[in-house]
């Protein structure tokens, strides 16, 4: 198993910023993520930086991680734009990004390009848009001679991206999904596949979550595995990528309650990073750091759970 790490993007670059990213690398994690937001829960009005130009300084800063978004959304971008970023963004890395990507949800992302007056995506809309979002996307970086398309949500005129991604025939997707349509995208378009688990049974926060978050992802995987097969795909050839945090052992509260916390030691963490890998997870993503925030943990820990924990996980 591989273990990465999300990098949030709220410190200046010459004031710690680099650091991380470059210590990421240090520590042997298989890739550094960062999020796609304009802006995200209580770091609204504070700094909050943007993807792309964060991962372009990161990828002049380093050079042996894999480097992405996760995950981006249809919510403010467009596929031609990002297409465009995206091949000077590998070119820049060396051939070491991955593109993180989902629907996206409610929030910041899914109002602040729309009228005052004008109501959010509804759920429906935004698997319309991404069902288009996606498969455009994956046009523009494997035939970057040219693409003309005329969708319901998107247009392109003859639109170029030479000399296409240095990784052929492009940069890997992981596609983040739990419903039906998501996961049939990842089944056709993905090189992975992105959970955070069920954000019901976090909410939940019962002594009982944390069992029940594993048999939820479990069912998730069956149904990537049925979408697969539609598409006669062997659910095999994606890895499955684990996004930590999300899932009932990491509330604040319900750890304080059972007494342990996932990032409490490296024991803990092996212990539950193990019952999600013997479900097939090939990745399991940890967020660097923040202090005073939910994603709060001892450096030192973290660094050990870096360096040794994939190794005990095999």
């Amino acid at each position: 198993m591989r273990l990465s790490t999300v990098i949030l993007p709220i410190h200046r670059w010459h004031e710690g910023g680099r650091a991380q990213w470059q210590r990421a690398e240090e520590l042997g994690f298989h890739a550094a993520y960062t999020y796609d937001h304009l802006a995200w829960r209580t770091f609204r009005d504070t700094t909050w930086f943007g993807a792309v130009p964060t991962l372009t300084a990161a990828a002049a800063a380093t050079s042996r991680i894999r480097l992405g978004t996760l995950v981006t959304s249809p919510n403010f971008r467009h596929p031609v734009t990002l297409a465009k970023d995206l091949v000077a963004l590998d070119d820049i890395a060396g051939g070491r990004i991955t593109l993180g990507i989902g629907a996206g949800g409610n929030g910041w992302d899914a109002t602040t390009l729309r009228g005052v007056d004008e109501a959010p995506w509804t759920p429906r809309e935004r698997a319309d848009r991404f069902g288009e979002f996606v498969p455009l996307l994956d046009d523009l970086l494997t035939k970057p001679e040219g693409v003309t398309y005329e969708g319901e949500f998107y247009t392109a005129t003859e639109s170029r991206n030479m000399p296409g991604c240095v990784q052929r025939p492009r940069l890997p997707f992981a596609v983040a999904a739990t419903g039906p349509r998501g996961l049939r995208l990842a089944a056709r378009h993905g090189q992975a596949w992105v959970t955070t688990g069920d954000p019901k049974l976090y909410e939940a926060g019962t002594a009982e979550a944390p069992a029940q978050s594993v048999e939820a992802v479990r069912g998730q995987l069956a149904k990537l595995e049925k979408a697969c097969t539609e598409v006669g795909r062997d659910v095999a050839d994606l890895d499955k990528i684990l996004l930590t945090g999300f899932t009932p052992d990491f509330n604040p509260a319900l750890a304080e309650q059972l007494g342990h916390h996932p990032m409490d030691s490296l024991d803990a963490f092996v212990d539950f990073a193990g019952r999600y890998a013997e479900l097939g997870f090939t990745e399991l993503v940890v967020h660097w750091p923040v202090p005073d925030h939910e994603f709060a943990s001892d450096q030192k820990v973290f660094e050990q759970i870096a360096t040794e924990a994939a190794g005990q996980l095999g």
